[in-house]
């Protein structure tokens, strides 16, 4: 690789310059927005990849199916700026950052309008470039208190300093929870919370090439301290962006990459799948009676997802092929599926054997990744050897969507599980169709996973114009999160799984993944004992996605009453959740945050960042889910803040800034509000009507001083995409002497509760003032 030593203003642009790096290499830095630039490295004016899918053309919403020409930024608006220029170097300014570019040896380093630096480049070769191979790398300084999140779906501490990670996707069943990587997710954004300013930023690369990135393993005694990206065959196309808050980044990088859609309420439920079950000869038999268990065990449960053993031939497993031997009517066992309330979700997968019914009619349609001749690339995929579907391929594309209709949403399905596409095959020759500009598999390996979540969402659009889809992907890359919910993938059981993924799915949430969860009591490995499996669940209602799915060697499913002794206290947390909808379905209308948060992202202080196991659910509920076994307490830093917090379950007023103990019998999940705190919930024990139980009462937390506080709850159908909305405003004030509740109303729904009841901390002996339309 060779490094530019050396750059020379080549010409202006309407939006920022373009640099003469020599060697052919030029240097474009856009100004896209005040608050964002951009940063692309052309050689001999041409780009390896010549489109973009991750990012929409501006005020889109999504990409042509083909792409986004990756140099074509005209639907981004006029940004004002200034261009500077001396002898030795230049600088772009906005109202919101400015880059200084110094020519020789040529660097960037990023400000802030009252000169705050925020990001640098290495001051010594922080570019270099492959001429033999095609590789690129790009090293910004580093300093010792810097931290670093996102990244995607990361194992271990929240803060990745320290660490040398890759963004690529691979089928990483039983991954280590703390230190296994790569899984399943190609993400490249950083987030930096920089340590000498404390400003946060945020750094995309737009490629879908597999990538290292070095957050402070490397050391090179002549370039001081420094952390890299470095990929290869892709393009150096990257975005910067200042928070300057950890949460303002995340929520730039949806702004420039796509914000996820509001999911159906039911999603929200809980679900349960149960692989074992569609793998036995009497499937449809063994069905049934999980419907009349969760009956008579009085599970609350809103959606079943199925295993992919519905499609098998033999032992194997063929997508869209319905095993009528196992399921001799599966049309009736869905209407009784839907009968009990339960949504349904099919396990789909974009290989199909060499043996498929349907092989040779998808290869004569050109449909497969294949070699350079056209004929299909086959790789190893779970029983034999197959190809994979080439989304890149419009026929690909129509033979998915025609199979999705016909065989599972004509069957009674309402949505797609889209499993085991992260094309992790290895190939050189691999070809994808590239829609008329063939690419090669290694440079489109995630594209495959983000086009075939876009084709099933949009195949169920289709079917149902007026309706919120939901899909769900274990694999993806930016972008994914326009369309589908995600997880952590094929966990194992084990209580360091249970602690370790709690902060990959924080992670995911800073990485702009908010729709995610885990898979309650672990997918692979040994069967989770009693108490594993209630901690478990109480961790997972926390979760957008609150799902037991197992896959266990000796075939016993991973359910409620997996122990009977259990299955109290698993009653109990599902119960929970269902109480819990109404906050969490509002939280999940602001697109830009994700509900789940580490508690240094809502409150500013610096003991937050302290490694721990208790995190934010919205702004008011932070959550100290048990992860140890034995433990009936758990000690919890309460941050500074709010005036104070109190224990959700018994009013006990608790100081900020403090540790505080917190009783955690083992049917309890330890939950502390912040002073303030508004809590909408379900005002009803019965669950029969599940995800849409109308009533609500209000758990409002008031402090002791004098303050106020608010929270938005979002009432609607739960299904419609354009339906009406009515959003409830309900204020909390508070002085000494008394305690104001408000509600005020606007939106044309007409579903929302009349009138809404207000509970109080049993402490609480203040006068307490209450707006019409509420009761005490």
């Amino acid at each position: 690789m060779k490094p530019i030593r050396q750059a020379a203003l080549h010409a202006t642009t309407p939006r920022g310059v373009v640099l003469d790096c020599g060697d052919g290499l030029t240097c474009h830095i856009a100004m896209l927005r005040p608050d964002l630039a951009r940063v692309l490295f052309l050689r001999d004016d041409a780009a390896r990849e010549p489109r973009s899918w991750m990012v929409p053309p501006y005020g889109a919403g999504d990409v042509p199916w083909e792409g986004r020409a990756r140099r074509d930024d005209s639907s981004w608006p006029d940004c004002r700026h200034v261009l500077e220029t001396f002898p030795d170097q230049l600088v772009l300014r906005t109202d919101a950052m400015a880059v200084r570019v110094r020519l020789s040896p040529f660097a960037l380093a990023w400000s802030l309008p009252d000169g705050t630096l925020f990001a640098a480049d290495r001051p010594t070769h922080p570019y270099l470039f492959g001429r033999v191979l095609p590789d690129v790398r790009h090293a910004f300084a580093r300093h010792p208190a810097d931290r670093y999140y996102g990244l995607g779906d990361k194992t271990g501490p929240l803060d990745l300093h320290g660490r040398r990670l890759r963004t690529t996707m691979i089928d990483s069943l039983g991954y280590d929870p703390e230190r296994g990587d790569p899984l399943y997710k190609h993400w490249p954004f950083v987030i930096t919370r920089d340590g000498a300013s404390g400003v946060a930023w945020g750094v995309f690369y737009d490629s879908f090439a597999e990538a290292a990135f070095d957050l402070g393993c490397e050391h090179d005694n002549y370039h001081g301290l420094y952390r890299s990206y470095e990929a290869s065959g892709g393009d150096l196309d990257y975005y910067v962006f200042p928070g300057p808050g950890i949460a303002d980044v995340t929520r730039k990088f949806l702004d420039l990459t796509g914000h996820p859609p509001v999911p159906p309420r039911w999603t929200l439920g809980y679900a349960q799948t149960a692989m074992a079950i569609a793998d036995l000869p009497d499937a449809q038999a063994r069905m049934n009676d999980f419907i009349d268990r969760c009956a008579a065990e009085d599970i609350p449960i809103s959606a079943f997802h199925f295993g992919s053993g519905y499609t098998s031939i033999g032992p194997k497993r063929y997508v869209f092929n319905w095993n009528r031997q196992k399921f001799p009517d599966p049309e009736a066992l869905l209407r009784r599926f839907h009968a009990a309330g339960m949504k349904l979700v099919a396990n789909l997968k974009p290989c199909l054997l060499d043996d498929h019914p349907a092989y040779d009619e998808v290869a004569a349609r050109g449909a497969f990744v294949g070699d350079a001749s056209g004929a299909p690339s086959l790789s190893q995929f779970w029983d034999g050897e197959g190809a994979h579907l080439d989304f890149t391929n419009p026929e690909a594309i129509a033979w998915w969507q025609a199979g999705l209709a016909r065989a599972v949403l004509d069957t009674g399905f309402d949505a797609a599980w889209n499993d085991n596409n992260e094309y992790g095959f290895r190939d050189e020759a691999a070809m994808c169709a590239g829609f008329g500009t063939p690419l090669p598999l290694d440079l489109a390996r995630p594209l495959q996973s983000l086009l075939m979540t876009r084709a099933s969402v949009e195949a169920q659009a289709a079917r149902e114009p007026g309706a919120r889809q939901f899909t769900v992907t274990r694999a993806g890359c930016p972008g994914v999160q326009r369309y589908a919910q995600t997880w952590s993938g094929d966990n194992s059981t084990s209580w360091a799984t249970l602690k370790w993924n709690l902060r990959t799915g924080l992670q995911m949430g800073l990485s702009g993944m908010g729709n995610i969860g885990h898979d309650v009591g672990g997918f692979a490995g040994p069967i989770p004992s009693a108490e594993l499996l209630i901690r478990w669940t109480q961790s997972g209602l926390l979760h957008p996605r609150f799902i037991m799915n197992s896959w266990k060697p000796d075939g016993i499913s991973t359910t409620p009453w997996l122990h009977p002794e259990a299955l109290p206290a698993i009653r109990a947390a599902i119960r929970l959740r269902y109480r819990l909808i109404p906050y969490l379905y509002s939280l999940m209308h602001d697109t830009g945050a994700p509900p789940l948060r580490p508690t240094f992202v809502v409150f500013d202080d610096p003991a937050t960042f302290a490694d721990c196991d208790e995190l934010m659910l919205g702004p008011f509920l932070l959550a100290a889910p048990v992860v140890v076994e034995g433990a009936r307490a758990r000690t919890a830093y309460l941050p500074l803040g709010p005036e104070c917090w109190f224990d959700f379950w018994s009013g006990e007023r608790l100081a900020a800034g403090a540790h505080a103990t917190l009783a955690a019998p083992l049917d309890r999940l330890p939950l502390v509000v912040a002073a303030g705190g508004i809590v909408p919930m379900t005002d009803s024990e019965d669950t029969s009507r599940l995800h849409d139980e109308p009533s609500r009462c209000l758990m409002v937390f008031p402090g002791l001083a004098t303050g106020s506080s608010a929270f938005v709850l979002v009432e609607d159908d739960g299904v419609s995409r354009d339906g009406a909305v009515c959003r409830v405003t309900i204020s909390l004030s508070w002085t000494p002497d008394e305690v104001r509740v408000g509600v005020t109303r606007e939106g044309a729904y007409e579903g929302s509760a009349a009138r809404m009841r207000v509970v109080v901390p049993a402490a609480e002996r203040r006068t307490v003032m209450l707006q019409e339309g509420v009761l005490f």
